[in-house]
């Protein structure tokens, strides 16, 4: 299976797949407020009230997630209606399994090169020929969109995307929110989300994250960091633990556990930044807080010089201890995940960790020298992991909330 498989036209589909996504009183409950199909009355948190730190700012959006968790509880749910007819070579049963068999195909491809250093959604190592599954993987739809968002800025078509074509993206996305995919992938991502209080936003703000690639290659500060990190990673927390849900034994908050997801994306995309530095630098990318740069007497030019000085290591410890400050604070909420979901993100969290661990191996060389966690070391996260996923829910996870 080739790349091409995950390539998407942003452009705009004459009959998308009608699926319908019903709620209350047997008609879609969601108002979004297009205009002109591609502009939305909801913001995004990087556009709402810019006084307030990012970390305030985004927990917003943990907030409303959070809450859409309690009003499920109460049994307010949302359901997929296919009870029109949908053309094509299976029946309308056949839909849904055929989705998501293609889901599966196309993380199994990357599970080959890509899946163990990436989103922490759900662990499927078949580079080791073990497959860890979740009952009936809805997360599979979610990591499917999260690919091909990101193939819109990374893939091989990349140097023909423009902002329209995210705004296509994003109007498509309203689509699939509303019970009207465009495809086999699309369906599954509109079934999943009517079966779990999945919130839009984070979907939305993964698709900013791809128009500040285009727009923007240099971070004044880690709060300007912190949002673009955001973006790209800690949204997929937000998006894939109403999926893998919460503990029943849990008497953690809901919030309090949807910030240790989002605390473990932007873990992981601080991971990315520190071991690609010197890949970055030759894409003229600079993800690196400036002032924090200018404060160890380094600059851009020291980067694309890719000389390794005692300034970069003192600077690269401080930007690591940050990056496992993250992880310590995600640790807090992967026990209150239910039982079938702690594994995988377990070794997802310990598997990334240890790419710190490499970069300081390589003396801090991540300019020429790629850090990456061996095979062997891989291989021995697993039972690891394994035996942190058996400790269930602690009585001691606190609220944690940013007041800066």
């Amino acid at each position: 299976m080739s790349g091409v498989l995950l390539w998407v036209s942003c452009g705009p589909k004459e009959n998308p797949i009608s699926v319908g996504v019903a709620g209350r009183g047997g008609k879609s409950q969601r108002r979004f407020g297009l205009c002109n199909g591609i502009t939305f009355a909801s913001f995004s948190p990087a556009v709402t009230d810019p006084s307030r730190s990012s970390e305030e700012r985004v927990y917003e959006v943990v907030l409303k997630q959070a809450a859409l968790v309690k009003e499920q509880n109460k049994g307010t749910k949302r359901s997929l209606n296919l009870n029109k007819p949908i053309e094509g070579d299976f029946t309308q049963g056949d839909l849904l399994s055929v989705a998501y068999d293609r889901c599966g195909e196309v993380c199994a491809e990357y599970a080959k090169t890509f899946y163990l250093e990436a989103y922490p959604i759900r662990l499927v190592v078949h580079y080791f020929f073990v497959e860890i599954e979740i009952e009936i993987d809805y997360t599979l739809s979610i990591e499917v969109w999260c690919r091909r968002t990101d193939e819109l800025v990374d893939g091989p078509n990349a140097s023909h995307i423009t902002p329209k074509a995210l705004d296509r993206w994003e109007k498509r996305l309203y689509d699939v929110f509303e019970g009207r995919p465009y495809d086999m992938y699309d369906a599954a991502l509109s079934d999943t989300v009517s079966k779990y209080p999945v919130d839009i936003q984070p979907f939305k703000d993964m698709i900013e994250g791809m128009r500040l690639d285009l727009r923007k290659s240099r971070y004044n500060n880690f709060d300007e960091l912190y949002l673009y990190c955001y973006y790209v990673a800690g949204t997929v927390g937000l998006m894939s633990v109403p999926v893998m849900g919460i503990a029943p034994a849990s008497k953690a908050s809901t919030e309090s556990i949807y910030n240790a997801a989002l605390a473990l994306g932007i873990a992981n995309q601080l991971t990315n930044i520190l071991r690609d530095v010197g890949e970055d630098a030759r894409r003229g990318r600079v993800y690196l807080p400036q002032d924090e740069l200018a404060q160890a007497g380094l600059s851009d030019d020291d980067i694309l010089i890719g000389k390794v000085t005692d300034k970069w290591r003192s600077f690269m410890k401080g930007q690591i201890q940050r990056a496992r400050m993250f992880f310590d604070e995600a640790e807090k909420g992967v026990s209150e995940l239910s039982s079938a979901s702690r594994w995988p993100v377990w070794a997802s969290l310990l598997l990334y960790r240890q790419i710190l661990d490499a970069i300081e191996a390589n003396d801090y060389n991540n300019f020429t020298k790629r850090a990456y966690v061996g095979k062997l070391k891989k291989l021995l996260s697993l039972p690891a992991a394994y035996g942190r996923a058996l400790i269930g829910p602690s009585k001691n996870l606190t609220k944690m909330v940013t007041t800066k």
